[in-house]
Formats: structure tokens, C-alpha cells, sequence
């Protein structure tokens, strides 16, 4: 066939068949070379010039280009499959992220290259753009669900998630300044950019490998088909749940499909949930009558999970700071519970487990957490103003306008700008915890105010966990120039984990002293995580359980839940009651209402 007949059968891969010797006449570069080599025998023996030998040379040159040509070409077809084989059988689950996870057999390979050999040139390369395009969004989502998996331990809402992105590029400003943020954000755009043109090229170059050698791909992708079939019928697999059989694109497409359609009925689901509200219209007068006069602090620590009590290289040093603050309250006249709350959130998103919290409705992700707080559902906040309280929110992370606090009923927001702090910025570029509550107390708790409700997150402990501020004396404190020169000599080369531990045993540390100093008859603490710290810390399958604990002087507030069957002390052990932290909102209205001897 020639060159013409090849190009109006729409046969695109002429490269490939002249790399495998056939010139463009239809004869073989061996047949040229053996007629050239009977002429120059029959014509006998020639004198060859001085510049034959030069002429030789060039030949010998040529011959090797071409051969890097073709090693050169073949390179860049097996980096196009290579490519192409990890858009289609990748995980985007960190956890069966391995080398044997590669060892499958893509029925969407199959399908695609059987398409494409019936198909003629011009739909084929249509189509395989098509392919391309696709499979490199596909590419670009696993490479995102493996992110949130690694970090989230979940994969990525195509829905609802997008605010992360932002708040990702966020913490890599307040943790690692301007510049880090814009370099990895550009580098991200130009990924997210590169990966399908890349995945689309590939996609290309192999179809016109596959126009170039019909029989022998028919030939293999029938093996491979009849092999995949095999499998699948076997189970069988290489790496422990993960089956040679792959369907891995069609299969994250399905549940891409029905995520898509979960969060669109969202909506429907909540309204369910906010209407059925038992306290949504219950008076001020008939709520929270058992905590009249009392200053409630609802404080959440953060990254502050399950793992830190019973992890065995973390637990150790948690365990002895809560066992040591459970002896030294006590001596001091204060009675403590605990227990643990399963958070709607793991690894990061805490805005999500403070809604959770405070208003009793799971807002597991970011398009819930936007239809709750437009709501005028009552939080835990709300109620206590409703009661009377003066309602505080402290947030020493907040930066910039807020329009979701009013879903709190706060009478005060405390931001950045209102906190005052004039020291070293710390972990995720806040100010130390005992900062954040001494102004807290300074604002809110002298003599002779009103009772108060404070919600208050602490952020020392917050990714990436250093550098750990010391902890001074209460008077010592003021404005936080007592803190310059600490951030910079705190900054070491520990690891993750260790970083970690210090980071919670320095907030749990806070607490425990905040209450020693300031506590007296009419202090009611409340302190949990909002969600485990990222797998880099927890590992796999560590759940997302937190503890929570309730401590108080005054032995009529830890009567009014003693049936919750709660933990004596701060430290809950593995057998203390896990709840769902939606659940905590009713049950401790309920608890501290005048009904709670019938629905504690």
C-alpha cells in the first residue's frame, strides 16, 4: 500500500510502519540494501576514492540516528502507556496506594482500543481525544482524592469540597507565608492544566500505534479480555483487596454520580432535620435553668482525637498531663466527666465539628455547613442567649468579615483585630492559647459581669504543630510581648507525630492551668477536640472519635448528667460512651432544662 492509499484509508501511523523498516514504496529497507550489495558484487571489484571512506562514515551516522529515533520514539510510547495505565488502574485511596495496586487488567483499556480499531482515522482521532480528555480528569481527580484521603480521609465532594481548596490555600499562608501559597497554587493550576493535554497526547500516540498494528492488538486485547473475564470470575487478586479485574473508572464514575446526586437532595434532608427541632420555639425562660449564673466555656482544641489517649508512642505523655490535671482539680475542689463524640469531620474542616456541636446537625460537608448556617436553626449558643447570657465568640484565627457568625447569636466576636496580640505568631500563625483565654478573661470575666457563654477554639495545637509556645505565668502574659524570641527558638526538626504530642500536651497543659487560676463556684468547662489530627498522625482506620469532658466546682452541674454514664476525671478511657457529636446539643439542653430528671 502506498503512501497515498495508506493516508485515504485514514491509516494516521506512518511513522510506526516505517519504523519497523518499510520505506515508502512498499519494499523493505533489507530488500534495498541486498539489491545494492548483488549490483556492486556483479559489477566487480571498486576502486573507492579517499572521500568514499568519509561517505561511509555519514552512513554509519545516519544508521545511528535513525536507531535513536526508534529507541527514542519507542521510550516515548512506553511512557505514553505508562501514563496511560496509571489514569486507569490508579487508587485514589491513600491506603491501597502500592506497587501492586498497578497489576490489573483496565476493562476500560479494553473497551477503548476495541473502539478504536473498528473505528476509520478521522472518528478515531476524534474519539481518542475524546478519551484523552477525559481520562485526564479522571487523572486529576484521583490525584485530588488521594490529597483528601491523605489528609480528610475521605475523598473529594464534587459537590460541596470546594471551599477546602481555599481553605488549604489559606493554612499555607498563615502556616508558610504569601510566597508558599501562591508558588503551590500555581503549580496546582498548572497540573490541573498539564495533566489532560498530557493524558490526551498519550491517548493519541498510542492509537496510532494501534492503527499501525491491527492484528497483533486485536490478538492481545483479546488475551487481555479473555484474562480479565478470568479474573473477575476468580476474584482473583495480587494486593489483599484489590482484584486484578479492574473497573476502577467506571466505578468511581458511578459513585461520583450518585455523590453528585446525594448532595443535590441534601437540601431536602436537612429541612427534614430542622423542622423537626424540639427547642427550635421552647422560651428563654424554660431553657438552661440549671446553669442560672453560671459562665460556660464551650472550647474546642484542636486536632485534639482518640488517637492522642491511645496511640502507644502518643498516649504516654497525654495520658500523664490529663491523669496529673484530674489529681490537681480535684484537690482544688472541681469535679470532672468524659467521654467521647464522634466528629462529622477528620483531619481538618473544624468549622464543620463546631456547627455539629453547637447546633445538633451533622454538618459533614461544606454545601450542608452553607445551608445550615442560612438556617435560623437554634445552636447551643442561641439557646444561651435566649436564656439571658451574654454569648461570646473567640476566634483568634479570624481575619475578615464573617457573615456565618450570626448563625452563633453572638454578642461578640473576638478576631484577630479584637484580641490585641502584639507577640510571635505560633502554629498556623496564631497566638498561644493562654493568650486567647487571658484576654478571654480579661474582656468577659471580671468583677462584677454577667454570666457568659463563651465558644472558644484554641489553634496551638493546629497542623503543623510548631512551633509550641511555653507556657508563662497568667500575670506575665498582657499583650503577648512576653512571647518574642520564643517562636523562633522553639522551631526544631522533630517529627510529624512528636510535633503533634507536644503541640496537644501544651493546650491540654493551658486548660487545666486556666482553670486553676481563674476557675471558682460559677465556671462551667466544657472542653473537646473538633476532629483527629491528618493520617500523617493517626494512621489508617483510626476512626473519628474525640474527647470531650465537663468540668465544674459546683457538684450540681455534674449531678444534672450523671446519667450519661460518663467517665469520671479527664482522661476517658477506651470503654467510655462514644456519642455522635449531633447528639450532644439535645442531650445537654435536656440535661440542664427543668426536664432533665425524665430525658437526661
Amino acid at each position: 500500500m502506498t503512501d497515498k492509499s495508506r493516508r485515504a484509508d485514514g491509516d494516521d501511523a506512518p511513522d510506526a510502519t516505517a519504523s519497523e523498516g518499510t520505506t515508502t514504496d512498499g519494499t523493505t529497507a533489507e530488500s534495498d540494501r541486498a539489491t545494492s550489495d548483488r549490483a556492486t558484487s556483479d559489477a566487480g571489484p571498486v576502486d573507492r576514492a579517499p572521500d568514499d571512506t568519509v561517505a561511509g562514515d555519514d552512513g554509519i551516522s545516519a544508521s545511528g540516528g535513525r536507531r535513536f529515533r526508534r529507541v527514542l520514539a519507542a521510550t516515548v510510547t512506553a511512557l505514553a502507556a505508562a501514563l496511560v495505565l496509571v489514569a486507569l488502574v490508579a487508587p485514589s485511596d491513600v491506603n491501597r496506594f502500592s506497587p501492586g495496586a498497578f497489576l490489573r487488567i483496565p476493562v476500560e483499556g479494553l473497551i477503548a482500543v476495541a473502539l478504536l480499531l473498528v473505528l476509520p482515522a478521522r472518528p478515531r482521532r476524534v474519539v481518542a481525544t475524546i478519551l484523552g480528555a477525559l481520562l485526564g480528569l479522571v487523572l486529576v481527580l484521583k490525584v485530588t482524592d488521594l490529597g483528601f484521603s491523605l489528609v480528610l480521609d475521605r475523598p473529594f465532594d464534587l459537590i460541596a469540597d470546594w471551599t477546602f481548596l481555599g481553605a488549604g490555600a489559606e493554612f499555607l499562608s498563615e502556616s508558610y507565608g504569601r510566597t508558599a501559597e501562591v508558588g503551590t497554587v500555581a503549580l496546582a493550576v498548572v497540573a490541573v492544566l498539564a495533566v489532560p493535554v498530557l493524558v490526551t497526547l498519550s491517548v493519541r500516540r498510542l492509537t496510532r500505534v494501534v492503527a499501525g498494528h491491527r492484528v497483533v492488538t486485536a490478538r492481545t486485547t483479546t488475551a487481555f479480555a479473555a484474562a480479565w473475564v478470568v479474573c473477575a470470575v476468580l476474584g482473583a487478586q495480587i494486593v489483599p483487596g484489590v482484584p486484578v479485574a479492574a473497573d476502577t473508572v467506571a466505578a468511581g464514575l458511578y459513585d461520583r454520580a450518585r455523590q453528585v446526586r446525594a448532595g443535590l437532595n441534601d437540601q431536602e434532608t436537612l429541612n427534614t432535620q430542622l423542622s423537626g427541632d424540639p427547642f427550635q420555639n421552647v422560651p428563654g425562660e424554660q431553657l438552661l435553668t440549671a446553669l442560672r449564673g453560671k459562665d460556660v466555656l464551650f472550647t474546642f482544641v484542636e486536632s485534639y482525637g482518640r488517637v492522642a489517649l491511645e496511640d502507644p508512642d502518643l498516649a504516654p505523655e497525654v495520658d500523664a498531663v490529663l491523669d496529673e490535671g484530674t489529681r490537681q482539680l480535684r484537690a482544688a475542689g472541681y469535679g470532672s466527666r468524659s467521654a467521647f463524640l464522634t466528629s462529622s469531620t477528620t483531619g481538618g474542616g473544624s468549622w464543620l465539628a463546631h456547627a455539629t456541636l453547637m447546633s445538633g446537625i451533622r454538618a459533614d460537608n461544606q454545601l450542608r455547613y452553607t445551608n445550615l448556617v442560612r438556617s435560623d436553626h437554634l445552636t447551643l449558643n442561641g439557646a444561651f442567649k435566649r436564656a439571658g447570657w451574654r454569648t461570646t465568640l473567640v476566634m483568634p484565627a479570624l481575619t475578615r468579615a464573617w457573615p456565618e457568625a450570626d448563625f452563633f447569636s453572638p454578642d461578640q466576636v473576638y478576631g484577630v483585630k479584637e484580641l490585641g496580640y502584639r507577640g510571635p505568631l505560633f502554629s498556623f500563625s496564631s497566638p498561644p492559647d493562654q493568650y486567647t483565654l487571658s484576654t478571654f478573661q480579661r474582656r468577659e470575666r471580671g468583677p462584677g459581669h454577667a454570666p457568659v457563654m463563651a465558644e472558644i477554639p484554641l489553634l496551638s495545637s493546629h497542623i503543623p504543630w510548631t512551633p509550641v509556645p511555653p507556657l508563662v505565668d497568667w500575670d506575665d502574659v498582657g499583650d503577648g510581648s512576653v512571647y518574642k524570641g520564643t517562636a523562633r527558638a522553639d522551631r526544631s526538626a522533630e517529627g510529624t507525630r512528636e510535633a503533634y504530642r507536644r503541640a496537644v500536651v501544651y493546650s491540654l497543659r493551658t486548660l487545666i492551668s486556666y482553670v486553676q487560676r481563674y476557675g471558682d463556684e460559677n465556671l462551667v468547662l466544657v472542653f473537646l477536640g473538633d476532629h483527629q489530627p491528618a493520617r500523617a498522625v493517626t494512621g489508617e482506620g483510626a476512626g473519628k472519635d474525640v474527647p470531650i469532658t465537663v468540668v465544674a466546682k459546683d457538684p450540681a452541674v455534674l449531678d444534672r448528667i450523671a446519667g450519661w454514664g460518663w467517665q469520671d476525671g479527664l482522661n476517658p478511657d477506651p470503654q467510655a460512651p462514644v456519642w455522635p457529636m449531633e447528639s450532644f446539643r439535645d442531650r445537654f439542653l435536656r440535661a440542664f432544662g427543668p426536664q432533665s430528671t425524665t430525658h437526661s
